[in-house]
């Protein structure tokens, strides 16, 4: 706890001793309003708003008040705001003391007179410290002016009347702390302007202590003059104009040496009463002391003649070091003097208290002797403690000087060895001729190396020279070899790629021709021996690359490339296989592939998939298709992105826990599972046979969801998405979590449950955007009553599984699992618009159906639908979606709740009728 004190003056006591504390009465009143009208109008006062603690029990609480300081009676009267004429109260601080405790609120400080102790509370730090400096300022300046009008009577035989007395200056009182700023706006007229600062309610405001000053406080609807003066509202929020960066604080002074007889009896004085003239002749000892130290300072600067520079600076410092020392001095004696004060206030109150009080201030002193007892012995104890470390120091400086000399030793040690090395090179210099012979000798051996090396390096340089010269020449050759080679192949990948086009139109011609009735028996017999040599010239000519691997069966997923649901399938399937071909070989002359290749290298260069982050790039990169060799990594960033909250929340334990319920427990889908689990991606031939690996896992993974979410638990469709999953993670947690992710986080609520209400909005949304989209097509479909949600309610029940190609199938789940749902509608789009020419020529509902069922079947070009759903059909904001999604959502509720209405009133009548039918047998059976 910091605690600012200042010295207290008699002459200040006996005059603070006629001010009655709180509440004021009218004299007192009158007194302070007409020392109000006695300042003149262009002085400024201390004012602001505070926060003062009051009140006992319930009732205790910081209430706001309006504090103005009286620098006459050095008085602070508080309002309860800058608008109240009556204050409620008043603090004498010519005999207070000031204090602020670190532990307590920001803000908070205390003020400590001899009859209460106050405690306030300002905005802030800077605000708390202003008031405190401010304070301590006016009580200095208060008790400087009671010094000078109480000498100002004393008459003196001193010779030199006109030396003005010792008091402490501005400057001195400014010695510990730096003078803090007027906050603009929380002290002074300002502050009497704005609103009170952390203001409480009005009604606890209210000071219940003095209702009767607050009810005349209420009545006065303006503020009254008091002798004809200024308003008294004008006085009380007028304020000191601060010129200085800050107002100064109350400091320890600087006096000389020989003063300090007279502050001890400074000290001595103030316990007397203040009616007793000593303390008038200590003021004249001072007095004369301070005049008799002149001629001594006087003597103790006098400069001998013929004195050096360095004896004056010698004596500036030793003065230097004087003053430093008598400042010491008078700090203790001024704390001193603090301490004889409190002790003098504390033997009044002492002496004027009644038993019980003295009794209990007895009680009081006596725990401080305890307390400092234990002070004394805790300090004892760290006394011992320091001696004992210091022991411990003393040790190993022990040690440490041991080592030291050890080094030395060894140092000498060194030094010796080093004196006769230096002997043993001195004593073989002399014996150096005789060696010279030697040398010379050795030299031209020396020598005539050196020439032979050099013919030697000369030999090698010219044959470096041609070598590489011969390297250049080769490079190059290679150069021009590779450029022509690759030139080849591409001209021989462009011709491929031709031929398989043109193999493809005859076969589909082929095709044709043999499906047209009414042909004649040769010509059917011509085209039927025509497909079976095409055939059979597949077969035949294995050993070309480029007919051999056209028709292989399986992907390197395990998908068949081609399932067609109709017959000749050898024709179809080659058909296809050679569209796909030529596509793939377009594709990577072009470089497209490849260059897709290396944007995914260059993306994931400088991150590992745990690091990847959404952004614009990323999403181009997946809508182009995520390489193989990546595709699994990407695919389980995009599921935790997802499922992140949801494993959080069960632990990472949370499938095996699932399996093990599944073994525990027998789950009412689990029937159904087992009907679906052969009709599961049935052209891949990972799920081939009953028995295969992938079958088992995919058993567990739907009976765990089925655990997972009651809610749902099975729905057919969902062991396609979990077969795609499996197909691609491989693991099977993973292909789980996959399925949670679709199921749960990315698709609508609903999409999957009994009433699949979800996927039933999406369709009547899907059939809006594409009468947007596509306006002649949805007119064509309604003029002959197609209904469009017998092909794509599948599409969007399994994200088109089992109906595109594996390669454009899995490009569309990459999309899907970063972008969600609206990826769906785009592809869904893009599949009409790319067939929307086809079906317009189409006039029959059977035909329209039947181009329907096989209408993703004829999409071979990839990188085509791609461009048309992200290009061709922007802009699809997803703003718009969800805002049909909630307006058809309403209506499909709306039809659901009139379906049960109406269900209800079904069965009722039912009911009823069958009661009726039951009376009408009764009364047969008894006529």
């Amino acid at each position: 706890m910091e605690v600012f004190t200042l010295p207290v003056n008699t002459a200040a006591q006996k005059k603070s001793d006629d001010v009655h504390e709180e509440p004021i009465e009218k004299e007192d009143l009158a007194s302070y309003l007409e020392s109000l009208s006695e300042v003149p109008s262009q002085s400024t006062r201390l004012c602001g708003y505070l926060n003062k603690l009051g009140g006992k029990g319930p009732l205790k609480g910081c209430k706001t008040r309006w504090f103005v300081f009286d620098p006459r009676k050095c008085h602070l009267y508080y309002f309860r705001n800058a608008h109240d004429n009556s204050p409620l109260g008043s603090m004498d601080l010519s005999n207070a003391a000031f204090n602020y405790c670190l532990e307590a609120q920001e803000g908070t400080f205390e003020i400590k007179t001899p009859e209460k102790d106050y405690t306030l509370k300002a905005k802030n730090k800077e605000v708390m410290m202003y008031w405190l400096q401010q304070l301590q300022q006016k009580r200095w300046e208060h008790d400087d002016k009671l010094n000078h009008l109480f000498e100002g009577d004393v008459t003196t035989s001193d010779p030199q009347p006109d030396t003005p007395p010792v008091f402490k200056t501005e400057e001195e009182t400014n010695e510990f702390l730096d003078p803090v700023k007027t906050p603009i706006g929380l002290v002074g007229e300002e502050a009497a302007s704005l609103p009170a600062p952390l203001q409480p309610s009005t009604l606890s405001n209210i000071s219940l202590k003095h209702l009767r000053t607050e009810i005349q406080n209420f009545g006065s609807k303006t503020v009254f003059q008091f002798y004809g003066n200024k308003p008294l509202r004008e006085n009380r929020t007028s304020y000191e104009e601060m010129n200085q960066a800050a107002s100064e604080m109350s400091g320890s002074p600087s006096l000389p040496k020989g003063e300090d007889t007279s502050v001890k009896e400074c000290h001595l004085e103030v316990q007397k009463p203040p009616s007793q003239k000593s303390s008038t002749g200590g003021n004249l000892r001072n007095l004369a002391n301070f005049l008799n130290t002149v001629p001594m300072c006087q003597e103790r600067f006098a400069v001998k003649d013929g004195t050096s520079p360095a004896e004056l600076n010698k004596d500036v410092l030793r003065l230097t070091r004087e003053l430093n020392a008598q400042r010491e001095l008078v700090k203790l004696l001024h704390r001193a003097l603090e301490a004889a004060q409190q002790e003098k206030r504390a033997c009044g109150s002492f002496i004027t208290a009644d038993d019980s009080t003295r009794l209990e201030l007895v009680r009081h002193k006596v725990r401080q002797i305890r307390e400092l007892e234990n002070r004394v012995c805790s300090l004892e104890k760290e006394r011992h403690e320091m001696e004992q470390n210091l022991k411990l120091q003393q040790t190993h400086v022990d040690e440490l000087k041991q080592h030291v000399q050890l080094l030395m030793e060894k140092n000498h040690a060194k030094q010796e060895v080093i004196l006769k090395l230096t002997e043993q090179m001195v004593a073989k210099e002399t014996e150096k001729p005789e060696f010279d012979e030697v040398i010379a000798s050795t030299l031209d051996e020396l020598r005539t190396k050196i020439s032979h090396m050099q013919d030697v390096q000369e030999a090698y340089n010219t044959q470096n020279k041609f070598l590489n010269s011969e390297i250049y020449q080769i490079t190059k050759l290679w150069q021009n070899t590779r450029d022509h080679e690759k030139a080849l192949s591409m001209k021989c990948a462009y011709l491929e790629a031709r031929y398989c086009q043109i193999e493809s139109k005859y076969l589909v011609m082929l095709h044709k021709l043999q499906n047209i009735s009414g042909q004649d028996e040769t010509c059917q017999e011509i085209v039927k021996q025509f497909i079976a040599e095409q055939l059979k010239w597949e077969i035949k000519d294995e050993s070309n690359l480029a007919v051999g691997r056209i028709c292989s069966e399986h992907d390197e997923y395990g998908f068949k490339l081609v399932s067609s649901p109709v017959q000749d399938q050898n024709i179809l399937a080659k058909i296809q296989a050679l569209e796909r071909k030529s596509n793939n070989l377009i594709l990577g002359q072009e470089g497209q592939e490849k260059n897709i290749q290396l944007r995914w290298e260059n993306h994931l260069s400088s991150k590992t998939f745990g690091e990847l982050m959404p952004s614009p790039e990323l999403k181009n990169l997946i809508r182009n298709g995520i390489p193989k060799e990546h595709r699994r990594h990407v695919w389980r960033w995009c599921i935790n992105r997802r499922v992140r909250h949801i494993r959080e929340r069960y632990g990472s334990n949370r499938y095996q826990e699932l399996l093990k319920l599944c073994k525990n427990k027998q789950q009412a889908a689990s029937k159904q599972i087992e009907l679906d689990l052969p009709r599961t991606l049935t052209n891949n031939t990972h799920f081939s046979s009953p028995s295969s690996k992938m079958v088992q896992m995919l058993r567990r993974m739907l009976l765990a969801y089925s655990w997972q979410n009651p809610d749902i638990g099975y729905c057919q469709g969902l062991n396609r998405l979990a077969g795609i999953a499996l197909v691609v993670l491989q693991e099977e947690e993973d292909a789980f979590w996959c399925l949670v992710a679709i199921v749960d986080c990315i698709m609508p609520e609903d999409y999957y449950s009994k009433t699949l209400t979800g996927s039933q909005v999406d369709q009547r949304v899907f059939k809006d955007i594409l009468s947007e989209k596509m306006p002649r097509l949805v007119s064509h479909f309604d003029q002959y009553n197609v209904d469009l949600s017998y092909v794509t309610f599948n599409w969007f029940l399994v994200v088109f599984v089992d109906s595109l190609l594996s390669d454009i199938l899995l490009r569309v789940w990459d999309a899907f699992l970063y972008e969600g749902t609206k990826v769906i509608f785009r592809y869904a789009l893009a599949i009409f618009r790319y067939n929307e020419e086809e079906i317009l020529k189409l006039h029959d509902t059977l035909a329209i159906y039947d181009h329907l069922q096989c209408l993703t079947k004829n999409i071979s070009e990839g990188k085509k639908l791609m461009h048309v759903a992200f290009v061709e059909m922007n802009p699809f904001p997803m703003r718009l979606l969800q805002n049909r999604r909630t307006v058809h959502l309403e209506k499909l509720k709306a039809e659901l709740r009139e379906l049960e209405k109406i269900r209800v009133e079904y069965v009722k009548d039912r009911e009823e009728h069958k009661e009726l039918i039951a009376v009408l047998g009764e009364d047969e059976e008894e006529t």
